[in-house]
């Protein structure tokens, strides 16, 4: 037990809390991606907030299975984010969690100490301390890392440590305001870069031009073909309005790396057309920022999820 005891005191267990899956780390340091366990159950969350909860502590009974012991805290990735001064989970996709005291509950139900975070910050952190910053800009101090995928979050970095502000928000860059041609955004604004630019509203403004249903990657490859000026025009908008949209942060963050995980970070001329209409907007004579692709794919949230226990 002794041993057992000694190898939990360098153990990370972190659980990334998603909308169909709830994955399940139990990671052998903070300094590399080797895991005594990973897994992941089905999130369910149309049977309930409570079959939610009880669904994380299946999960948690399997990692303390495997492990031989049931660590004393908890990292934990979710779609959402705390309200500090009310403790009740606020801004999910998972509507679920929503008004929700969900750290408390868990912490009561699962007999540990539950730390959270928004997913977008749990994925910033994986990269910068594992992934790509720590690869090929090691000497960053701020990193903006980007999700661009059925949403667009943000979460921010600084010195290795997540920033989450007063709010709660930090980063949240995919609810700023955009353009009016976003229309209404399930957040209750109107124009907000999510219902611009992430990947259903570019599926969605394309099948307004054609009447036609594209997955986003296929939008892409006609466009690349140059044979469909729907498709074109669709990839040109994203371009544009990734450009104006990241613009802002710059602006205000001006972060030394910036990294762009999602489904649509997969567009890749995003990192040459994107980058071109982004320096176009950018308070500065040049724009020198590396922009590039994680390097922990699904992984990201999981792990950043597990780390947070050692902010």
């Amino acid at each position: 037990m002794l041993n057992v005891m000694n190898k939990a005191n360098h153990h990370l267990w972190g659980i990334d809390l998603g909308g169909t899956k709830i994955e399940g780390v139990v990671m052998e340091s903070a300094y590399g991606t080797d895991c005594l366990f990973r897994d992941r159950v089905a999130t369910e969350a149309n049977r309930g907030y409570e079959h939610i909860l009880n669904q994380v502590a299946t999960l948690v009974d399997s990692m303390e299975a495997k492990a031989g012991y049931r660590a004393e805290k908890i990292g934990i990735g979710t779609p959402g984010t705390m309200d500090k001064h009310t403790g009740l989970f606020k801004n999910c996709n998972s509507t679920q969690l929503n008004s929700k005291p969900l750290q408390v509950d868990l912490e009561k139900k699962l007999g540990m100490k539950v730390i959270t975070a928004n997913d977008a910050n749990c994925f910033a952190l994986a990269e910068t301390r594992l992934g790509i910053v720590k690869k090929k800009f090691a000497e960053a101090r701020v990193v903006f890392g980007v999700i661009m995928g059925t949403g667009c979050g943000g979460g921010i970095v600084i010195d290795n440590n997540v920033i989450s502000g007063l709010h709660g928000v930090a980063g949240e860059w995919g609810h700023n305001f955009l353009d009016e041609s976003g229309g209404v955004c399930y957040c209750g604004k109107k124009g907000c870069v999510e219902n611009i630019i992430s990947g259903p509203a570019l599926e969605r403004f394309y099948t307004e031009q054609t009447g036609q249903t594209l997955a986003l990657k296929e939008i892409h490859a006609r466009y690349r073909e140059g044979r469909d000026p729907s498709a074109i025009k669709t990839v040109n908008r994203l371009h544009e309005m990734f450009g104006r949209a990241l613009s802002v942060v710059v602006n205000i963050l001006d972060p030394d790396v910036i990294v762009i995980g999602g489904g649509v970070g997969n567009i890749s001329t995003l990192y040459d057309m994107g980058i071109e209409r982004l320096k176009s907007y950018v308070f500065n004579d040049r724009f020198d920022t590396p922009v590039v692709m994680p390097l922990l794919g699904d992984s990201a949230g999981v792990f950043g999820a597990a780390l947070l226990v050692e902010e």
